[in-house]
């Protein structure tokens, strides 16, 4: 687990920024702070406490340097991870490989159950991120509430604790910079509680925010505002 020492984050970089060594041997994940889906694996490696084994490469997703797309990663998104020579993408392809190929606490159970559970949570999570942003376009109905509900009822499949799977892992981790975003945003412009009759993800929300490396990697609830509101509302 993340030990608790507060990292110094290295600024963005733009297009007027020089690469740094690559495929020196140094493992290197790409991110960009705002983004949800980097933010998933930003979690992953604070959790496993691979902050001296992972080093963090933050980009500039409105001013991108050249050399990402033209040397790093040609799909030119955010996270990929530069491992063993190699540059993988997906976020949640990413944070199924860290926990795999690297040190520090698992995050996914061996339990048969629980890993079936988990593959059908991760692969729902693209279908959820699409009603809520489908909502922030229109009046929230019904399938944003059906959407909430999916989860609150995911929450009380095991009872070994207050996550999705019971303990901490990696279907946590894949929702909540998503969750974190839509409660902030649906709160803020459509005055819309996520956690209203919901009182297992209420609690879920509360257990994730005592959860450091979670909360090292946190943005400004403005900002999202922001950027949400250009994004999907202007």
């Amino acid at each position: 687990m993340a030990n608790g020492v507060q990292e110094v984050l290295p600024p963005s970089l733009d297009s007027t920024s020089s690469p740094p060594p690559l495929f020196d041997g140094t493992t290197r994940l790409y991110i960009a702070y705002i983004c949800p889906y980097a933010q998933r694996v930003w979690i992953t490696r604070n959790y496993k406490g691979l902050k001296d084994k992972i080093q963090l490469v933050p980009i500039n997703l409105q001013n991108r340097p050249a050399w990402y797309k033209e040397k790093v990663y040609p799909t030119n998104k955010v996270p990929s991870l530069e491992h063993n020579d190699k540059v993988r993408g997906e976020s949640l392809d990413l944070i199924k490989y860290i926990d795999s190929h690297f040190e520090g606490p698992p995050l996914f159970p061996d339990d048969p159950a629980k890993r079936e559970f988990a593959e059908e949570l991760l692969s729902y999570s693209d279908t959820f991120n699409g009603i809520v942003i489908t909502s922030f376009k229109q009046d929230e109905g019904k399938e944003l509430g059906e959407a909430l509900d999916h989860l609150e009822t995911a929450l009380s499949k095991f009872s070994d604790g207050p996550f999705f799977l019971g303990q901490f892992s990696l279907v946590d981790i894949a929702y909540a910079p998503f969750i974190e975003r839509y409660q902030i945003f649906l709160s803020e412009v459509k005055k819309y509680d996520i956690t209203e009759g919901r009182p297992k993800l209420a609690t879920w929300i509360e257990e994730m925010d005592k959860i450091e490396a979670y909360k090292e990697t946190k943005w400004d609830p403005q900002e999202i505002v922001e950027i949400y509101n250009k994004r999907f509302l202007a």
